[in-house]
């Protein structure tokens, strides 16, 4: 297959693959061995398991500044035969386009040339040309497939023909917020903890919601049957070069989340766009489908992407002061502010679709609320317990499908813009707030996040931080995107409405 995949019919059992998870961790001493007698016992071919250098770590060392001849040079070392230059559209979708070694120059040059009108918010027909600029401090190595025609990747910028990045890039929206922050004497650092589910297909490979497992937050097999699909989804971050924290099963059944390193805002979002694709393509190894859709299953809890950030003016943490209340500084309390002001505006990026307004419902952890508390979980901000270079704040509400560079970069703009103004970050609220009475959230200014997409529209619409964050482009036409598909699900007839209406009218 063109992307260095063996053929269906070729890919290695889910039990075999654990097997040697298992005998890896186990005798790492003698790992080659011990694989070689997995797969002579199941009669699979070695080539299925490629071997790196370093076998849970990436084999591309770190490429800040890296060149052209630099790229070109490790292509050569580790036998890359096919190169993907990879973007996402404004919806966060991930797209690529696949090319083989002669290209390679072409590509490191940034003349690879695609139709923008195609992709979804881009452009029209008659102006549809786009270079895609390759960031080449983004290679890495796919770590599947065979060794000895590999499959790299690189992340890329959108450009226009003459060579100017393109105002619908959402990450080009990003690094301009990334540059504001820079201006003002600020770095984003960011972690962003994606859940996902995963499920049996239907009879006939069909989607469906059907978990594997009947596992709780935290637990263990038998009653967490993903851990092993979800341990070689964390061999192959690390792989290509996560420093994966933790994993764990999640509070809803087939519900899991992997956490990793944070890391300055754009390479954030580089790694959430990348770790989407390698827990969809691993758990499809293990006969499971894998799904960021926010509420996928009635009465159960829903997937979040809780994302803790922090500013640092150069080696320090700006949100930190030992001696204020709460040990949180000026900067920290005005960016707190900015998020509360820009909450309700930015919802429809951090939840983009008509199933996330399902998951920001009372009674199941997500918030629903516009308030901040250093324990409490309910409200929309939780001010962790760390202090020093540990201080951030973290934003609740977002989900799994936001397109994680316009999340980041709304997020920042609306904290910059709290800086800036000085916002009012109000009281932390320390009770549950889901108990309160309406009455009292109105004495607190406790505002509600809207309750479903086509408010949300209404919002981000009349927020001009938000909107000039995102750029006229991409704010236009995510709007126009986003209007139809709240239409085309207002015109649907529900299993719902004909159980509860069929026959009583």
């Amino acid at each position: 297959m063109g992307d260095g995949r063996p053929a269906n019919s070729e890919l290695p059992t889910a039990a075999g693959y654990c097997c040697w998870l298992r005998a890896a961790a186990i005798i790492a001493t003698c790992r080659e061995t011990a694989i070689s007698h997995q797969l002579k016992r199941r009669s699979i071919p070695d080539s299925r398991f490629p071997t790196l250098s370093h076998p849970h770590r990436s084999a591309v060392r770190d490429l800040t500044g890296a060149t052209k001849k630099d790229i070109l040079a490790l292509g050569r070392e580790n036998n890359v035969r096919f190169l993907r230059l990879q973007f996402t559209d404004i919806l966060g979708v991930n797209k690529n386009v696949e090319l083989p070694a002669s290209q390679f120059e072409k590509a490191l040059d940034g003349d690879i040339m695609f139709d923008g009108s195609s992709i979804e918010g881009f452009v029209r027909i008659e102006e549809s040309d786009m270079l895609l600029s390759p960031d080449l401090s983004t290679f890495q190595l796919f770590p599947w497939g065979d060794s000895e025609n590999r499959v790299a990747r690189l992340i890329c910028d959108i450009n226009t023909p003459d060579g100017q990045p393109f105002d619908g890039d959402p990450r080009a929206a990003l690094k301009r917020q990334i540059a504001r922050a820079a201006a003002l004497g600020y770095t984003m650092n960011a972690g962003m903890e994606a859940e996902f589910f995963m499920f049996k297909p239907g009879a006939e490979g069909e989607p469906a919601t059907v978990t594997n497992d009947v596992g709780g937050y935290f637990d263990l097999a038998p009653a967490d049957l993903g851990e092993d699909a979800r341990r070689a989804m964390v061999d192959m971050l690390e792989r290509m070069g996560f420093e994966v924290e933790a994993a764990h099963h999640e509070v809803a059944h087939g519900q899991h989340e992997i956490d990793f390193r944070y890391a300055d805002a754009l390479k954030t979002a580089d790694n959430i766009a990348t770790f989407r694709f390698v827990v969809k393509h691993v758990a499809r190894q293990f006969g499971l489908v894998a799904s960021f859709m926010p509420k996928p299953i009635f009465g159960q809890n829903g997937s979040g992407m809780h994302t803790h950030q922090s500013l640092f003016r150069g080696d320090k943490n700006a949100f930190y002061a030992p001696n204020a209340e709460w040990q949180l500084s000026p900067v920290a309390l005005s960016y707190i502010g900015g998020l509360l002001r820009h909450a309700r505006g930015m919802c429809a990026v951090t939840n983009p679709l008509v199933n996330s307004y399902k998951r920001l419902v009372p009674g199941y952890e997500a918030p629903v609320n516009v308030a901040w508390s250093m324990r409490n979980r309910s409200p929309l901000i939780r001010v962790p317990d760390r202090r020093g270079m540990g201080t951030r704040v973290e934003l609740r509400m977002p989900d799994p499908a936001a397109n994680p560079y316009l999340a980041l970069a709304v997020m920042l703009a609306s904290g910059l813009d709290g800086i800036e103004t000085s916002a009012d970050h109000r009281e932390p609220v320390n009770t549950n707030i889901w108990e309160m009475s309406y009455r009292e959230k109105r004495r607190l200014r406790i505002d509600d996040l809207p309750h479903d997409l086509n408010e949300a529209l209404d919002e981000l619409e009349k927020d001009d931080v938000i909107t000039s964050a995102l750029g006229a482009h991409i704010a236009t036409n995510f709007l126009e995107a986003k209007r139809q598909e709240w239409r085309d699900y207002i015109t649907q007839v529900t299993q719902w409405e004909r159980d509860n209406y069929l026959l009583k009218y």
